[in-house]
């Protein structure tokens, strides 16, 4: 009993002494904060589904952000610096987008100014280039048989 008595004992003063772990834990939470929100299509408006994404600070010599875009081919980027940033979409079946995008400083927590959302070069849709190439081919014919017929021999 007095060896039952002691370990209690201890075990009592063990536990009165005690401190708390030395770990590490985690914590999260979510906000709306302002970003930039990359969205990668292809021309048929098909996303670019988890391609590869880099994004370059201005005047950085490495890169700023990398990650893959999302199904809908969206990425978020927070910018923390003022100037022209890059961004760069891969993916990885040889087509690649190249973004830039305007980062305005903030005065007392609000934007000086509204960025541009894109300066992506706009292209044609693909029934529009096609309408364009025919009408390329048949003007080219038309010219050629225009001249051909004035310089044919008249009976």
């Amino acid at each position: 009993m007095k060896t039952g008595s002691i370990w209690i004992a201890a075990l009592l003063v063990a536990m009165m002494f005690t401190t708390q772990g030395w770990c590490h834990g985690v914590e999260g939470y979510i906000d709306t904060v302002r970003a930039h929100c990359i969205t990668a299509l292809y021309d048929d408006g098909e996303p670019m589904s988890y391609a590869k994404v880099e994004v370059k600070a201005p005047d950085a010599k490495i890169v700023f952000q990398t990650g893959r875009t999302d199904r809908n081919g969206c990425f978020m980027v927070r910018a923390d610096t003022p100037g022209d940033w890059r961004a760069t979409v891969q993916d990885g079946m040889g087509h690649r987008l190249a973004l830039n995008f305007s980062v305005t400083p903030e005065i007392d927590g609000k934007p000086a100014a509204p960025s541009p959302l894109s300066t992506a070069n706009p292209s044609m849709s693909r029934p529009l280039k096609g309408g364009v190439a025919l009408s390329i081919i048949f003007g080219l014919y038309g010219l050629l048989y225009g001249w051909r017929s004035r310089h044919l021999p008249k009976r």
